[in-house]
């Protein structure tokens, strides 16, 4: 705050030029953390957006990640095959696609 923004732009370009500041390397870490705690590709990219990262920057940085249904999978085994765990995943940003086989499940009332 009252800080002119020519001061500001100039401040960041050598920021950046520098190494200081890498949206890039920030949005591969955050991806990595959020993956880690159980989010999905939506969340984690609509997250680095919040964050201000450009749209781009950030699905390259999901693109990083183990894939979605590999990660889904994990929590599945983990929760075990529910409804409950579908929404949980939803809940967390999972894609349909990656919860296919899930539904399915569900669906076709193998699974409660």
């Amino acid at each position: 705050a009252g800080v002119v923004d020519t001061a500001r732009a100039d401040v960041l370009e050598r920021a950046e030029r520098s190494g200081l500041v890498d949206d890039e390397r920030f949005a591969e870490r955050r991806a990595r953390q959020l993956a880690e705690r159980g989010a999905g590709d939506l969340l984690i990219v609509d997250d680095l957006v919040r964050q201000g990262v450009d749209d781009v920057v950030a699905r390259a940085a999901v693109g990083h990640l183990l894939v979605e249904a590999d990660r889904a999978a994990a929590i599945v085994e983990r929760r075990g095959r529910s409804a409950r765990t579908l929404r949980y995943l939803a809940s967390r940003g999972f894609s349909e696609d990656s919860l296919e086989r899930l539904i399915a499940d569900i669906g076709s009332g193998a699974l409660r």
